[in-house]
């Protein structure tokens, strides 16, 4: 089931490329593997899978426990401050930044073990109540705060867009996002770069990528739907 889905998801994002214009080597999939066994992730591996999303601090460390291939870990999920020393030097990339002192939390951390580490600012774009992450206006103000933090690089924006039956409905919420992450190209530092553009999960990354996503999230597309009785 992974490999045929796996085949039908990069099939999509090469036809999302071709639609933008855009080369494929410009867009990283990460294989949402929340609550999903080792075993599913390791079918994943065997077909070229090498960054895997992970929600939780506790799942994330157990599995790399296992798991002795050398992936790139994302955490993607909310983060809480009293978690962080567990993960700052596991995590290929933070997705979801959220305030000045989680971005203090993780520096100091990350001082701690010597360590810089690769994060995103999560922004709340669709302005839900539900959500957490930045306002677009909140974003220049912790980026210029951020720049004098020695442990923490900044390599771009995240966002968790609405659940949508269908996808284009969030086209809007992901143009906006991408303008926003182009003028912050503007506050770029010795450790601010716009490089990374986390938007888009199974059922609108495809609407993402046209808009301008670097990074899709895509979990059921490839693993399945949860399963929320175990």
């Amino acid at each position: 089931m992974i490999k045929e889905n796996l085949k039908i998801v990069e099939e999509n994002i090469l036809a999302a490329c071709k639609r933008a214009g855009r080369s494929r080597d410009e867009v990283t999939l990460i294989a949402v593997s929340k609550t999903k066994p080792v075993e599913m992730l390791r079918e994943a591996i065997e077909h070229g899978m090498v960054d895997f999303g992970e929600n939780k601090v506790q799942e994330m460390c157990d599995k790399i426990d296992v798991i002795p291939e050398k992936l790139n870990w994302h955490m993607i999920g909310h983060l809480q401050r009293n978690k962080v020393k567990y993960i700052v030097d596991k995590s290929y990339l933070i997705h979801s930044v959220d305030s000045l002192r989680l971005a203090e939390q993780i520096n100091a951390e990350a001082q701690k073990k010597n360590v810089v580490c690769d994060i995103l600012l999560e922004v709340n774009i669709a302005n839900e109540e539900s959500k957490f992450g930045l306002s677009s206006e909140e974003v220049p103000e912790l980026l210029a705060k951020i720049k004098n933090m020695k442990n923490v690089r900044v390599k771009g924006l995240m966002t968790i867009a609405p659940f949508v039956d269908n996808p284009e409905d969030n086209r809007e919420h992901f143009r906006n996002l991408h303008k926003l992450f182009i003028d912050m190209r503007e506050q770029t530092s010795d450790n601010i770069s716009m490089e990374v553009l986390s938007m888009g999960m199974t059922g609108d990354y495809e609407v993402a990528i046209e808009e301008g996503a670097t990074m899709v999230r895509v979990g059921t597309g490839i693993f399945g739907a949860r399963n929320y009785n175990i």
